[in-house]
């Protein structure tokens, strides 16, 4: 199981030059240099090498290097993928993927890039939704290894409008949720648009911590604090887990499915979340 923190994703123009020197020193654990809807028509070109100078550059330390590429239906998308493909970030981000067709063609025009670089497709369409589990299932044969949401698209495609508690896309969410999970996937939470206002991120952020989401995708660089914390294993979490597994390894316990701890009841599904919080905390540290 990949287990990199991919707590706080911060989208950020790839054609803004102290965007790009200043996110060296965030503390995202993943930056998405954006070539698609952050840049004007005008600045398509200057991104695109911009991103790749950024990649070849190097000086991100553990942060994941992700480029969001145009889609292959604009003038732009071709070049931009060639372009990723030759720089070979961490992973490739794709737009407006409806269908698993769609997800086939970005992944052979990723076919020239390292080995490493993965594919990951946005969810905001209202075509994707049905579809969800057939492209989660291309993580197996293909570069994919992630979805992220896009509620803002999908906003826009589903006329809805986006309120606190977000409850016409609650359906999406789950559903995006329990597609990547069945695959392996990573899944990353769409953006808050509300970024002067920490409560209003924290509250969407702990609402996708508890639909399942690894982290969440954000829009400006004030908005990583509150993310990464909501995101992190507190450290009662920590302890409780280091206590589940401490009692499995108990050689009292041996061979048990289930035991008492702490006048509960916890099975081996406990010992395994236990076990992945643990890792994730160390991740993290």
């Amino acid at each position: 199981m990949d287990l990199r923190p991919r707590r706080s994703a911060l989208f950020l123009p790839a054609s803004n030059p102290k965007a790009l020197a200043k996110a060296r020193t965030l503390s995202a654990d993943v930056v998405i240099l954006d070539l698609e809807d952050a840049v004007a028509p005008e600045a398509k070109a200057e991104a695109r090498a911009a991103a790749v100078s950024a990649v070849r550059e190097g000086g991100w330390g553990r942060r994941e290097l992700v480029i969001r590429v145009n889609g292959l239906d604009t003038e732009w998308g071709a070049a931009d993928l060639a372009a990723a493909a030759a720089a070979g970030p961490d992973a490739v981000l794709v737009p407006k993927v409806s269908d698993c067709a769609g997800l086939r063609a970005y992944d052979a025009a990723l076919a020239p890039a390292p080995a490493a670089t993965r594919l990951w497709t946005m969810i905001e369409t209202c075509a994707v939704v049905p579809e969800l589990p057939a492209i989660a299932a291309l993580g197996a044969t293909t570069r994919l290894s992630a979805f992220v949401l896009g509620t803002n698209d999908l906003a826009k495609d589903m006329h809805a409008q986006i309120k606190p508690g977000r409850a016409p896309f609650l359906p999406i969410l789950s559903a995006a949720v329990c597609a990547a999970r069945a695959h392996g996937l990573i899944v990353i939470d769409g953006v808050c648009n509300e970024f002067r206002d920490p409560e209003v991120l924290r509250r969407e952020a702990t609402q996708g911590l508890e639909f399942g989401f690894d982290g969440k995708s954000l829009i400006h660089p004030d908005q990583i604090g509150p993310c990464n914390e909501v995101f992190s294993p507190s450290e009662q979490e920590i302890e409780a887990a280091r206590s589940v597994v401490a009692a499995f390894e108990d050689p009292g316990n041996a061979g048990k499915g289930a035991i008492r701890l702490e006048g509960r009841m916890v099975e081996l599904l406990h010992l395994e979340q236990a076990r992945r919080t643990l890792a994730i905390a160390a991740a993290i540290s």
